[in-house]
């Protein structure tokens, strides 16, 4: 096994990340199989308890682990499937560590960061490694592995002592390190600087990790006297340092690497130059040129409660993305905060409600995501209203099912008090209620997670067709709260279908009303498995019908086998276009590249 590290300096946010992804797409498309792993220092277990204001959405596995956004990233640049273990925290090791420790397998030894805690990390990293991802027997040839945060950040310390020791321990020709940094340019200047890069550098040789590779983070190409001074002032060869300038989308991030000649150097530090192929990435190449010329456009409104930060939808942005490129449109997102459609804020700030609805009445289709808390929540219900009512297509995700099913009820049953029990326990038509089997007082991992099946009990619904007449699905789900079975007969006798179920028949997953355009809601979260050249079926269907082609997509035969893409040219937010200070789009992943969303 060989292993790639990639680590940040300077700043947080500079694509640690999509760099980690776009090398794995690298050695991939020279023959190699590749996996991932992301270290993140934080305490908490796993990412499922934590605010996406804090870091952005809950990217969900297969095996219901609440994981990084990172993660998700990895899985649709490598199409691969990864584990909750792929993401290691320091509360995983310390919980296993301590666990250890209590069965008396230290054996009355002194428990220490040095060597146990360094030593937990070692094996992890060798263990995971080792687990297939790519749905071929046998451990990968390369394991990338990513970790969080900044160089010279505290918490990540011991983390950094493991993968010292680590390098050491693999050997020579086994372990490869990228330091991922910033070279800024003073506009007062001009002139790209390489200072915090050698500072950062600097740090990194002083916790006992030698940098093999430079990426250097800028606006602009690097000048050659500037790639000369990082190179004799880091220690790192010439052609061993690259540079990621901004791009018009990230899928051009893999390319830029190859020009470069990324491949060659990491293969000579990893002993792969024998048996390392020309990378073969024909299959981005056409990605990218397709996401820079695309021009029709398709106005979808985004209503949810954490508008004001992208990243906390980033796997709906993507999916969003994938089915606007396979339908050949340039996809224009409208955020429209949940709360401002609401009568309160008609009083409270009556031009940021006019703004809202303007929004909401302007686009071609409608999604709401999930969430939690009652925050926005009966914004969220207006919104399912007015797409109901105005046969505007809607895509409707967990919570955003949930809202369409309590609208129904309200609107077309005349039960104006049924609602959620999450938002209103005392509700006397309870239409969304908890999960017997859920947790009332444990929030971390007691929801239903991960992938489970939802059978097709209607074979001629607009859901059914979109997948290809199948007759179940496998989609991640996370959710608490479910449709009331006690009330499914009463809304399918006003003309609700529930198209899909699970196994039992009692819990509902695809909601669609058959006599509007496009109107279904999934219990489960269609987005975490869309992929760039396999667009999630949902999507693609709310894309479509956006622009009137959904009996085009439905056709069984058509549905998978448009072309690949990640993203088109120019994604607005609220119609308008702004250009950022570094020249970046406005609408971000947190990494720092474009992310496909490039503005004119």
């Amino acid at each position: 096994m060989k292993y790639v590290l990639v680590t940040g300096g300077v700043v947080s946010g500079l694509g640690k990340g999509v760099t980690a992804s776009s090398i794995g797409v690298l050695l991939k498309a020279c023959g190699l199989r590749v996996t991932s792993i992301k270290i993140d220092p934080y305490l908490n277990t796993d990412a499922g308890t934590m605010s996406p204001f804090e870091h952005g959405e809950v990217f969900v596995l297969d095996d219901g682990g609440e994981v990084d956004l990172d993660l998700g990233n990895y899985e649709r640049f490598l199409d691969i499937k990864l584990t909750r273990d792929n993401n290691i925290t320091t509360g995983k090791i310390y919980q296993h560590v301590i666990a250890k420790e209590r069965k008396g397998d230290y054996l009355g030894k002194t428990v220490q960061v040095v060597p146990h805690i360094t030593d937990a990390i070692q094996e992890w990293i060798e263990r995971v490694a080792a687990i297939p991802v790519d749905g071929k027997e046998g451990p990968a040839d390369i394991c990338v592995i990513e970790i969080g945060g900044t160089i010279g950040d505290i918490e990540s310390a011991p983390f950094i002592e493991a993968l010292g020791q680590f390098s050491y321990r693999v050997g020579t020709g086994n372990f490869c390190l990228v330091h991922v940094s910033l070279v800024p340019v003073l506009n007062v200047v001009g002139e790209q600087k390489t200072k915090p890069t050698q500072h950062s550098v600097r740090g990194l040789r002083g916790l006992g990790l030698i940098p093999d590779i430079l990426a250097c983070r800028s606006t602009k190409a690097l000048e050659e006297n500037v790639k000369e001074k990082l190179a004799q002032f880091c220690h790192v060869p010439l052609e061993s340092i690259f540079t990621l300038y901004d791009v018009p989308n990230i899928w051009h991030i893999p390319l830029l690497l190859k020009d470069q000649k990324a491949h060659l150097a990491i293969s000579k530090v990893l002993n792969l130059a024998s048996i390392v192929k020309e990378p073969s990435l024909e299959e981005w190449t056409s990605r990218a040129e397709l996401c820079d010329n695309l021009h029709v456009p398709v106005r979808i409104a985004v209503v949810g409660k954490y508008t004001g930060l992208s990243d906390a939808y980033l796997s709906i942005l993507k999916a969003l993305l994938h089915a606007s490129v396979a339908c050949r449109k340039k996809l224009v997102v409208d955020w429209v905060p949940a709360c401002d459609l609401e009568k309160e804020t008609e009083k409270e700030n009556p031009n940021a409600y006019k703004a809202a609805w303007k929004l909401l009445k302007g686009v071609d289709g409608v999604l709401v995501p999930g969430g939690f808390g009652d925050r926005g929540v009966e914004g969220k219900i207006l919104a399912a209203k007015y797409a109901r009512e105005n046969k505007t297509p809607f895509l409707g995700i967990c919570l955003g099912m949930q809202v369409a099913v309590i609208e129904f009820a309200r609107s077309v049953l005349s039960l104006h008090d049924a609602n959620s029990t999450e938002f209103k326990p005392e509700t006397k038509h309870p239409c969304i209620v908890f999960m017997p089997e859920g947790s009332r007082t444990h929030m971390g991992g007691t929801m239903r997670l991960g992938s489970r099946k939802s059978i097709f009990t209607v074979k001629d619904s607009k859901s059914a067709k979109l997948y290809g007449n199948k007759s179940f699905v496998d989609e991640r789900h996370r959710h608490r709260y479910e449709v009331n079975p006690d009330m499914v007969e009463r809304l399918e006798k006003a003309g609700l279908s529930f198209a899909a179920k699970d196994e039992t028949g009692k819990r509902m997953e695809i909601v669609e009303l058959p006599n509007h355009p496009f109107f279904i809601g999934a219990q489960f979260h269609p987005e975490y498995k869309s992929r760039p050249g396999k667009a999630s079926p949902l999507f693609l269907g709310l894309i479509a019908a956006s622009c009137g082609e959904l009996d085009t997509v439905m056709n069984p035969a058509s549905v998978h086998q448009h072309l690949i893409s990640n993203g088109p040219k120019s994604v607005f937010v609220n119609g308008t276009s702004k250009k950022a200070p570094n020249g970046m789009a406005d609408v971000r992943y947190n990494n720092g590249f474009c992310n496909g969303l490039h503005t004119r």
